[in-house]
C-alpha cells in the first residue's frame, strides 16, 4: 500500500499533459469523464521515478490499488523512450518509421511519438479507462509476438467515454463501443497505401484514433440504434453526431470524425480522433 501511495503521488505531481496539448486540458487524472483509469507517465518521468527508487524491477504498468472509489482502480504505466525502437523494430516487434524520422513535422500535431506502451499478454488486459483494455487498442497484426508496443492519448479514451456517455443521453442505451481499429503501426498502416486507401500520416499511427462503432450483441457490426430493422448509415449518424456533441462541450477533445459505409467485410462505423483541429470527412463530406 505504501509503494501505490508513493506511486500515485509521485505520477499525480510529475503527470505529463498529453502530448500537444496544455495541461489545463484535462479535470484531473480521470480526465473530463471521469473515467480514465490509467496514468501514463513520459519517458523522462519514468526513469526519474526508477532513479529514485519509487520503483524496481522491470515492470511497465503497476496497479494503484490506492485509489480507492475507482470501478478497476487505476494503473501508472511507464513509457518506453521512442529511442528503444532501433531499426525499425522494439524488442523484435516490428513498428516501421513515422514520417517525420526523415525531417520536420508538418505541425506539432504529427511529432513523433514521444513514447511507447509496452505491454505483455497479461498487462493488455489492463483498463486504461471504465469501458476499454489496453489491448483493445494494439495493431492487428504479428499475434505471436510479445511484448508489443502501442502510442494510447489518453485523450482519444476521455472521448470515446464522453461519447458513450452522450449515447447514453441521448436515448441510446449502448453499453460500450468495439474498437475495430486502433492504434497502427508504421509498416501496419504502410500495408494498404494506395488510391483511397489510408492515409500515409494516418492519426491512427499517433495513438489518437479509432475506428469505432456500438456491438453491444456482439455480432461483429454496428447495433440498429434507431431500431428499424436495419443496421445502416442512420445508425452511423446517431455515433456521429454523437460524438460532435462531445466536442461541442469539451474543446480541448476536437479532432477529427468521419462517417464509413459497409463493405463487404465490414458494417459501418465511425472514426474518432483527438488531432486538435476541427476535420470532417467521409459519408457526407465530399467522400
Amino acid at each position: 500500500m505504501k509503494l501505490a501511495l508513493a506511486l500515485l503521488a509521485a505520477a499525480a505531481a510529475a503527470v505529463p499533459a498529453p502530448v500537444h496539448t496544455p495541461s489545463e486540458c484535462f479535470a484531473g487524472l480521470t480526465g473530463f469523464s471521469g473515467k480514465l483509469r490509467a496514468i501514463f507517465l513520459e519517458p523522462e518521468d519514468a526513469a526519474r521515478l526508477k532513479d529514485a527508487g519509487a520503483v524496481e524491477g522491470d515492470p511497465a504498468v503497476y496497479s494503484l490499488t490506492a485509489a480507492k472509489g475507482l470501478s478497476g482502480g487505476l494503473s501508472l504505466i511507464l513509457m518506453t523512450p521512442f529511442s528503444a525502437k532501433v531499426a525499425g523494430k522494439i524488442d523484435g516487434y516490428e513498428m516501421g518509421s513515422w514520417p517525420e524520422e526523415r525531417g520536420m513535422p508538418r505541425s506539432p500535431a504529427y511529432a513523433i511519438p514521444r513514447g511507447f506502451v509496452k505491454l505483455t499478454k497479461d498487462a493488455s488486459k489492463i483498463l486504461v479507462s471504465q469501458h476499454f483494455t489496453a489491448g483493445e487498442f494494439l495493431t492487428k497484426d504479428q499475434p505471436d509476438v510479445w511484448p508489443k508496443y502501442l502510442v494510447l492519448d489518453p485523450r482519444l479514451l476521455d472521448k470515446l467515454e464522453l461519447t458513450i456517455s452522450q449515447l447514453n443521453a441521448m436515448g441510446y442505451p449502448v453499453k460500450t463501443l468495439h474498437v475495430m481499429s486502433g492504434f497502427r503501426t508504421p509498416r501496419y498502416n504502410n500495408l494498404d497505401l494506395g488510391p483511397k486507401s489510408r492515409s500515409a500520416v494516418s492519426r491512427h499511427m499517433y495513438g489518437d484514433a479509432a475506428d469505432v462503432y456500438p456491438d453491444d450483441d456482439h455480432n461483429d457490426r454496428m447495433d440498429d440504434l434507431n431500431h428499424d430493422g436495419r443496421v445502416d448509415i442512420e445508425d452511423a449518424r446517431i455515433l456521429f453526431r454523437a460524438a460532435e456533441e462531445v466536442e461541442k462541450r469539451f474543446p480541448a477533445l476536437v479532432g477529427g470524425v468521419a462517417i464509413y459505409r459497409a463493405t463487404s467485410v465490414h458494417g459501418p462505423f465511425v472514426h474518432i480522433d483527438c488531432r486538435g483541429s476541427h476535420a470532417r470527412w467521409g459519408v457526407g463530406y465530399g467522400e
